[in-house]
């Protein structure tokens, strides 16, 4: 069975939401990682801080000449809109951040309660640095 994205909608007006308690949003961490031709350092980090800009939600990303690490908030109604949020993000900031044409080879989408039981275990994400745009 095929599910209509909140964020595309279903050509009826509504939105692609039903109004049903299921159409909550949620808060899901992303971590979506990219990586390609090895391009001059001083553009990737001017690219992703133009793209931390666009997308006040970016909380850091790590960079190297071939690839990248971004990782967000996103709010979402679940994690099929999520996951979609953050698949469109790279192509569609490419241009307005002239960011590298890298390809997207990671992505993870989990939700609040995973993160913070995960960093409350020991085996969460690596620890963050400040927020902001970081050399690897």
């Amino acid at each position: 069975m095929r599910r209509a994205l909140t964020s595309v909608g279903t050509g009826d007006g509504d939105g692609g939401g039903g109004g049903d308690e299921g159409d909550t949003s949620r808060l899901w961490h992303v971590t979506l990682s990219v990586s390609g031709k090895p391009a001059p350092l001083c553009e990737v980090r001017r690219g992703l801080e133009q793209l931390a800009h666009d997308h006040p939600f970016l909380l850091t990303s790590r960079y190297a000449d071939d690839h990248a690490e971004i990782r967000y908030w996103e709010e979402a109604r679940d994690l099929h809109d999520a996951a979609a949020v953050a698949l469109r993000l790279w192509g569609e900031h490419r241009s307005s951040a002239r960011l590298p044409p890298w390809e997207i080879v990671g992505l993870e989408v989990i939700d609040r309660s995973t993160y913070h039981q995960r960093v409350a275990e020991g085996y969460g994400p690596p620890p963050a640095h400040p927020v902001g745009v970081h050399p690897y």
